[in-house]
């Protein structure tokens, strides 16, 4: 809009207001400060040479905002404390309120949350027709992720579940901050459980299953923290591998233990034959060695196999056939 040739005198002039303004109300909070005037130009002239208009500029401060239940609100408390007067002592049936150890009560009157905080446990009072209070259960509750299917670093498709333990922290912020604080809470767990699992390689998910569960406890605690809640485990139950994949690890894995089998197998072999041949160097040195060992076999013969008919052949005779 064509402000004419004082406009960008003005604009500075209003700039320097406000900023004044502000600085006072920093330096001063409690004090009345008036309020600034700027000027803007008028719009009668379009030439610039016209007289100028001051209009005030007005700021709201949300610090000033009321907070109490208004006039309306003592009317209606005054209302409500001669109705239990005039019902006493019935009315107490609808005033004392008790809740468990392990429950809290938060409380409003007429939309707004009464100072204090949650009450509870045992016995509280509450005022009828003007207050409406919600139970929050503080015990630790479990629940199951459902299984998600996540696609993995290596690109592998699993189905994982998990289970998550949390409780209540906050009786008030889990009411007046969130809508559902255990519906949020299970969803947000969902999501965090396939946001982890999606940065973790096949085997990485199965070998590492504490850290993935450090990992996800110390996301979900940070994110449900304005909602006063509480996530104190989380623990990955079951990893779902395809029919497909499963088929090929076992091959893969049934191949290894062959291949490990077969060079325990070779080693046992050459073992042994070292073994034989020591033997045999020994039993050559001495001719008397090879006779008992021929009577020691005789003799492992006759006490195992009774049924066996033996004839003793000495063995100098085959040592002439093997001269020859």
């Amino acid at each position: 809009m064509y402000q004419g040739e004082g406009g960008e005198a003005d604009d500075t002039r209003k700039d320097q207001a406000i900023d004044e303004y502000y600085r006072d109300l920093d330096n001063n909070p409690q004090s009345s400060l008036q309020t600034p005037q700027v000027v803007h130009p008028s719009t009668s002239n379009m030439s610039g040479h016209g007289s100028a208009k001051v209009e005030p500029f007005s700021i709201d401060a949300d610090s000033n905002e009321d907070t109490g239940i208004g006039c309306c609100g003592y009317v209606l408390y005054g209302l409500s404390l001669f109705v239990m007067l005039i019902t006493f002592p019935f009315c107490l049936c609808l005033a004392i309120k008790v809740v468990q150890e392990y429950e809290r009560a938060v409380i409003f009157r007429l939309g707004r949350l009464v100072p204090g905080g949650a009450k509870g446990p045992g016995m509280f009072f509450i005022v009828p027709c003007m207050d409406a209070f919600t139970k929050v259960d503080l015990r630790t509750v479990s629940f199951d992720v459902p299984p998600q299917e996540v696609l993995t670093r290596d690109s592998v498709t699993v189905a994982v579940d998990a289970v998550v333990y949390y409780r209540i922290s906050n009786a008030t912020a889990s009411i007046t901050n969130v809508e559902d604080s255990s519906r949020s809470t299970r969803l947000l767990a969902a999501t965090t459980l396939r946001n982890v699992l999606g940065t973790k390689s096949l085997s990485e998910i199965l070998s590492e299953r504490e850290g993935i569960s450090h990992t996800m406890q110390s996301s979900l605690d940070e994110a449900t923290d304005p909602w006063g809640v509480k996530v104190e485990r989380v623990e990955v139950k079951d990893v779902r591998l395809p029919l497909q994949l499963q088929r090929a690890m076992a091959a893969e894995a049934e191949a290894t233990r062959d291949a490990r089998a077969k060079v325990i197998a070779a080693e046992g072999e050459q073992k042994a034959s070292r073994a034989l041949k020591e033997a045999a160097d020994i039993i050559t040195e001495s001719p008397a060695a090879l006779q008992l060992r021929y009577l020691q076999t005789l003799n492992s013969i006759s006490a195992e196999k009774n049924s066996t008919i033996i004839f003793p052949l000495p063995i100098d005779l085959m040592q002439a056939f093997m001269k020859k």
